[in-house]
């Protein structure tokens, strides 16, 4: 792992100017929190990391972000410094462990919180400026439904929902799916149980969901599976660092694994939905559709 002073140092292949291939974007999300989203964003990028893919981690928990802590690394800049024109986006890219990329947010910022809609939406657009090596990217959101949640989850090709055996968990879910279905278009996520004693618990609390989902929404949820819980985890979050890389071999390190290995066998994007698309360029590419628009960040931030 690079030292501190080096966390901010952009790879040379960043600016290799070559076409790139589409990039898998999974948004990440709860509707509560303290359901361990962020530990799930944590781990499923390292676990593709460790799958062979070049993974990036996107930190969008506008004023409470704590992916860098997570994995020990110490920013120079963040988004709250790209809004602000300090720097450019590419300015914020960390190099983590193994290779993994992380775009960090910043904590503590509330101004961050209330950034306009078109504000995330030229975020969203600043990543087709980036020529960035990489096959997947993995979006951390803050809980709840929030703009900033509902846009970035629009923009991503998949949307990981996390719950855990908690009734307001589980009520939360549902509001967050049931705003991203009606408002955003999304009729596809993946559910993720976390923190659960046993596979047949995880299943029981997607039927759950599933059940009032069916009932009243016109969305398709799909069981992703669970994550069992795992002493080895807490004392990974306490290292700060990924389980899949610190205890390998341990029960919640298999299940991460296992997710991100099936995630290359989920249905692959057929192209942009619209407007607000993650990469949206190299889909566009992949399908032969028209050009896209693509704003700078900065004019959305002015």
């Amino acid at each position: 792992m690079p030292s501190p002073a080096d966390h901010n140092a952009v790879p040379a292949s960043i600016n290799a100017g070559t076409a790139r291939a589409p990039v898998r974007v999974i948004a990440v999300a709860s509707g509560k929190g303290g359901v361990g989203k962020t530990s799930v964003s944590v781990n499923l990028a390292m676990a593709l990391v460790h799958a062979g893919q070049r993974t990036l981690l996107l930190d969008t928990d506008l004023g409470l972000a704590n992916v860098d802590v997570m994995l020990g690394l110490s920013p120079r800049f963040t988004l709250a410094d790209v809004f602000a024109g300090r720097c450019e986006l590419q300015d914020t890219l960390l190099e983590g462990p193994r290779g993994l990329w992380v775009v960090p947010a910043a904590s503590g910022k509330r101004h961050m919180t209330e950034l306009l809609p078109q504000q995330h939406v030229g975020l969203v657009h600043a990543f087709c400026e980036l020529d960035l090596p990489i096959d997947a990217m993995v979006v951390d959101n803050a809980a709840g439904i929030a703009d900033s949640v509902l846009t970035f989850c629009q923009a991503a090709q998949d949307v990981i929902v996390v719950v855990c055996d908690e009734p307001a968990s589980v009520t939360d879910a549902y509001a967050l799916i049931k705003v991203l279905s009606r408002e955003r278009g999304v009729n596809r996520v993946q559910v993720l149980c976390n923190q659960v004693n046993n596979a047949i618990e995880g299943k029981q609390l997607f039927e759950k969901l599933q059940r009032v989902s069916a009932r009243f929404l016109d969305v398709t949820l799909h069981y992703l599976g669970s994550i069992p819980r795992d002493e080895w985890l807490r004392r990974a979050i306490q290292r700060q660092e990924a389980v899949v890389e610190a205890f390998p071999g341990c029960p919640s390190a298999l299940a991460f694994r296992d997710i991100a290995r099936r995630a290359a066998s989920w249905q692959a994007p057929l192209g942009p939905r619209g407007g607000v698309e993650f990469f949206m360029e190299r889909l566009v590419t992949q399908t032969g559709a028209a050009n896209a628009a693509a704003d700078p960040l900065r004019s959305a931030v002015a």
